[in-house]
Order: C-alpha cells, then sequence, then structure tokens
C-alpha cells in the first residue's frame, strides 16, 4: 500500500468518516485538524493528495491550499464543504482545488473523485486565467466544422434553445434516483456540447456523468448550465 493522503478536516465525525472510508481505497492517511498541524505532516513526509475542508479554525480552504503548496509543490488537491454555493466554488476552483466535494458524500463518490484526482481526470482543471474552464472554446469548435462561422453560429442558437429542456430532464432524472435516464440525456448533451464546443458544460457532463447521483456535480453542472445559458444575452460568442 503506497498511497499516501493528508486529510485536513476539523469537524471530528467528518475526519473519522472520511479517514475510514480514505483507508478502505486501500491508502495511508494522515489527518489534521488545523493548517499548523498539516503543515506539519508535509513537511515531515509526501503525499500523493491532499484533501482540504473549505472552513477551518486557523484560516480557509484557500489559506490551507497556498500554505501547503508553499511547503510542497505541485500535489493535486480537493477541497471538501458542507456548503457549495456559487461563489464559494468558484474561488476554490480558483485557488487550485481540482474538484470541489460536498459533505456528506458517498465512499464510491470519494474513491471516484480521489482516482480522478489522481489521474487527472477532474471535473473542472483549473487555468490560470479563472481557475476553470473557458465557456466556448472557440479554437476547436471551428476546426471541427472546417472553419464555417456561420454554421457554427447556427448550431450554437440550436443547442442553447435545446439546453434548458435538457438541463430539466437531467436534474428531474438525478432527483428521481435514477442513474440510467440521467445517463441518457447526459450522453446527448455530451455531443452536442463537443459540437459546439461548450468546454466547460462538457467537464460538467462528463463529471456528472460518471456519478448522477452526486449532489456536489450535480450543483456543478447547474452551475456550467448557467454560464453557458448567459451568454444568450452577449452579442457574438465569449470566454468566461
Amino acid at each position: 500500500m503506497n498511497l499516501r493522503l493528508l486529510l485536513l478536516e476539523d469537524d471530528a465525525v467528518s475526519r473519522a468518516f472520511l479517514t475510514d472510508a480514505l483507508a478502505a481505497l486501500p491508502a495511508r492517511v494522515d489527518a489534521a485538524e488545523t493548517i499548523a498541524r498539516a503543515s506539519d505532516l508535509v513537511l515531515d513526509r509526501p503525499h500523493d493528495l491532499w484533501l482540504i475542508d473549505a472552513h477551518l479554525p486557523d484560516g480557509d480552504g484557500v489559506d490551507a491550499l497556498t500554505a501547503l503548496q508553499h511547503l510542497s509543490p505541485g500535489v493535486p488537491a480537493l477541497a471538501i464543504t458542507a456548503e457549495l454555493h456559487r461563489d464559494g466554488f468558484d474561488q476554490l476552483c480558483a485557488a487550485g482545488f481540482l474538484e470541489v466535494l460536498q459533505k456528506p458524500i458517498a465512499i464510491a463518490a470519494l474513491h471516484a473523485a480521489v482516482q480522478r484526482a489522481l489521474t487527472g481526470t477532474t471535473a473542472f482543471p483549473a487555468t490560470p486565467a479563472t481557475g476553470k474552464l473557458p465557456v466556448w472554446d472557440e479554437q476547436r469548435a471551428l476546426a471541427a466544422l472546417g472553419g464555417r462561422r456561420e454554421s457554427l453560429q447556427a448550431l450554437r442558437a440550436l443547442f442553447l434553445d435545446e439546453l434548458p429542456h435538457q438541463s430539466e430532464e437531467v436534474l428531474a432524472a438525478c432527483a428521481a434516483n435514477d442513474a440510467d435516464a440521467a445517463r441518457a440525456v447526459l450522453h446527448q448533451l455530451k455531443a452536442g456540447c463537443g459540437f459546439v464546443g461548450a468546454t466547460r458544460l462538457l467537464a460538467a457532463v462528463e463529471a456528472l456523468s460518471r456519478s448522477p447521483l452526486d449532489g456536489a456535480q450535480r450543483r456543478l453542472f447547474e452551475f456550467a448550465v448557467a454560464d453557458q445559458l448567459a451568454t444568450i444575452e452577449v452579442t457574438g460568442d465569449r470566454e468566461a
């Protein structure tokens, strides 16, 4: 068992649950309650991944990640939070967290998130400019259509017209715990995202397809849909 993880979580119940769940990967888990203690552990030994709570006694998740990265650059990190709001999600993504996990989280969803982080297949890889993928990928979309901008604009108009209904179908299936139905609509949406270069939404669709009943992934999907639909009010395409 070579995998070693750092868990920074101040709540005793959450820390006990997450420690046991992560140990079952299997992995060796170093648990800390404060940024100060986590810093000592990072200095003492290397870790493959950090899992950091967004609210801590001596700072927040962004403070923790900044402090730990200063001591050991390049280690991937997942954020954990009991509340997932848009502003908080954006701040955590911009700080460099690969994904934001919402408590309570099922063991299977936690294990899947760790595997994604370790293999580089996370939902929202950070970019220096915004911490998130662009809403539209102009270059990729035009390349797929042979540079025909008018065709791209027409496809995007159709895509944005269909998106609200598709999103409602996905969320209804998720709320009904019907993973198969959710995946069926997400599969259709994935193809559309690829054709029109909806990069950020595509990442959210792929992540939700892997875990349709994961509440955090559902919220990230909703955020991405909102970003995509906001482009309707903008003349031409944009990147956010």
